[in-house]
């Protein structure tokens, strides 16, 4: 089952789910969901070049563009929920992607999102750090958790602060990524 806006607010106040700062509630908290904002780091796949985003610039996206980004808020899933980040409606209809394939957040996270953004389109995408990029939809489980997700499984990407590059080892000798790498 989803939460809904209902749920979403007991368990924000209760402390069981976080997402913080939530600047803007009445806004953010959607019907099923909750609105989270595009932070003002970007790296580019080509050289993990960072951009850092100063106040009152954007981010511009080339057409084809790939970069990472990353939420604003922190988030920390329970060990009873499992969340997934979409992109906005608005966000897609600019032919910009939130998420390649990493849309999944496991019990346990907690951290920043990172987003991977692509431009579909024919046009640049102008991205304003601060804007609602993305939603994030917490489903219930059928029971908490045995082993959540962070630092005690070994975690790759548990407590992330900012974008960051994947995690993959290579395997040397064949040139094979590794499989099974998770957020």
């Amino acid at each position: 089952m989803i939460l809904s806006d209902r749920d979403l607010k007991r368990r924000l106040a209760r402390g069981s789910i976080v997402v913080e700062p939530l600047d803007d509630p009445e806004v953010q908290i959607q019907p099923a969901s909750i609105d989270l904002r595009l932070g003002d780091r970007f790296l580019s796949i080509d050289g993990d070049v960072a951009h850092d985003v100063g106040a009152g610039e954007a981010f511009v996206l080339a057409p084809g563009g790939f970069a990472l980004g990353a939420t604003v808020e922190r988030v920390r899933v329970p060990h009873d929920l499992v969340a997934r980040v979409d992109g906005r409606s608005s966000v897609g209809r600019l032919a910009v992607l939130v998420h390649a394939t990493a849309g999944f957040v496991d019990p346990g996270f907690e951290g920043v999102i990172t987003l991977e953004l692509a431009n579909l389109g024919s046009r640049p995408a102008v991205l304003q750090p601060g804007m609602r990029v993305c939603q994030i939809v917490f489903h219930t489980l059928t029971s908490s958790v045995e082993r959540p997700y962070g630092p005690e499984r070994g975690s790759k990407y548990s407590g992330q602060d900012a974008p960051w590059t994947s995690r993959l080892e290579r395997v040397q000798r064949t040139g094979a990524v590794a499989t099974g790498a998770r957020r």
